[in-house]
């Protein structure tokens, strides 16, 4: 973050392109069993998961149509989601990012917790865009001032939502997942979230780790923490199961993001899911911090797609769009998505450099190389 991107490197290009044509010639069908592969360090193509909608508005030639042609099915294309809570900031309010999102060609939306915006009223936003809402974050913290979770979904004064979901800015918190001594405070924010995930017809919800103890050594703490974070999860998978929702866990990055944040491999988030052994439990992961913290994406993709639930992009470092100068090859990435059969969403979880909209070439792109329609549509059904 704040980092100026370099140039893909020659290798990163070069071994991209010869696994393109290697995918582009035969079936693959050699499987993985094991979930924890001795992985290398070296940054590797990026690979992303396969979400399936878009956004955009005029085209744009940002990214080449591939040297390689590969029957892509619309069926088969990528499904993108706008965060919301990152793009569109030049707009004031939820529900005009919503609109704005709508407008260019995005069918689904995600945000971080809902500040300031009662469920009523993004429900009412989303239905007026016809978008609909695929991931919510959970309150990273206790309300600001309570010493509490909050009420658990009682509205606070002029309709705001419940307390719990504005978080603890001052102690800045992100998530009590894994805080040892706040369970209540996880299980009353997650009530809240759950609630307000019904009545916006949200199905997904981010269960944010939250940070190793100010002064505390990591490596002291880290047993206590993975088990607080084992047992809030099982309560969470068990309350979100009554709703028919799926939780999800994501790491963060550990070197540019936030020292303290307890999650920050795919490998640590597997072996706790793994531990917590509940279906409705899966991986979200963001391109962004995989990179950053193990690289290998094209293995980590493929080892872990199967727990995978989510999929978020950006690239490395800036945390910018993915045609922006970084470490990424995301039309190899995308490709990948594709080949591995990923169909869940992928989440722009970026800071456009500019205007979004102008921002959005590599989407409008992406959909003129699948030969589909803004918004992922096929052109066939015109």
């Amino acid at each position: 973050m704040g980092l100026g991107a370099a140039p893909h490197p020659p290798w990163v290009l070069g071994w991209g392109t010869r696994m393109r044509t290697r995918m582009g010639t035969r079936t693959r069908t050699r499987t993985r069993t094991s979930t924890g592969p001795a992985l290398s360090s070296r940054p590797s193509p990026g690979r992303a998961p396969e979400p399936r909608d878009g956004g955009g508005a005029a085209p744009c030639s940002a990214y080449p149509r591939p040297s390689v042609a590969y029957p892509r099915p619309a069926a088969m294309s990528l499904r993108f989601s706008a965060n919301v809570s990152w793009l569109f900031a030049e707009l004031p309010g939820l529900p005009a990012r919503l609109e704005a999102a709508s407008r260019c060609g995005f069918a689904a939306a995600e945000l971080g917790w809902p500040e300031g915006c009662p469920a009523p009223a993004l429900r009412r936003a989303a239905q007026r865009a016809g978008l609909s809402l695929v991931l919510l974050n959970a309150p990273p913290g206790t309300a600001a001032g309570t010493g509490t979770g909050g009420s658990g979904g009682h509205r606070g004064a002029g309709g705001d939502p419940p307390p719990s979901l504005l978080g603890d800015r001052e102690r800045g918190e992100l998530g009590l997942g894994a805080v040892p001594g706040r369970q209540d405070a996880f299980r009353q924010g997650l009530a809240a979230a759950v609630q307000y995930g019904r009545e916006v017809g949200c199905s997904r919800i981010h269960l944010m780790a939250g940070r190793v103890p100010q002064g505390a050594d990591r490596a002291a703490v880290a047993g206590e923490m993975e088990a607080t974070f084992i047992e809030n999860l099982r309560y969470a998978a068990d309350l979100l199961a009554q709703e028919d929702m799926v939780g999800l866990v994501e790491p963060i990055n550990s070197r540019i993001t936030d020292p303290r944040y307890f999650l920050n491999t795919p490998q640590q988030a597997v072996a706790i899911l793994e531990k917590v052994g509940r279906p409705n439990l899966k991986l979200q992961l963001d391109i962004f911090h995989c990179q950053i913290m193990d690289g290998n994406l094209s293995r980590n993709l493929e080892t872990y797609l199967p727990l995978i639930g989510h999929i978020q992009i950006a690239q490395v470092p800036g945390r910018h769009e993915p045609d922006s100068p970084g470490e990424l090859n995301f039309p190899y990435i995308f490709e990948l998505l594709e080949s591995l059969g990923y169909n869940g969403y992928v989440g722009c979880e970026y800071t456009p450099k500019g205007d979004t909209v102008e921002g959005l070439g590599w989407l409008r792109s992406y959909w003129e190389s699948r030969g589909l329609q803004p918004g992922g549509t096929s052109k066939a059904t015109e």
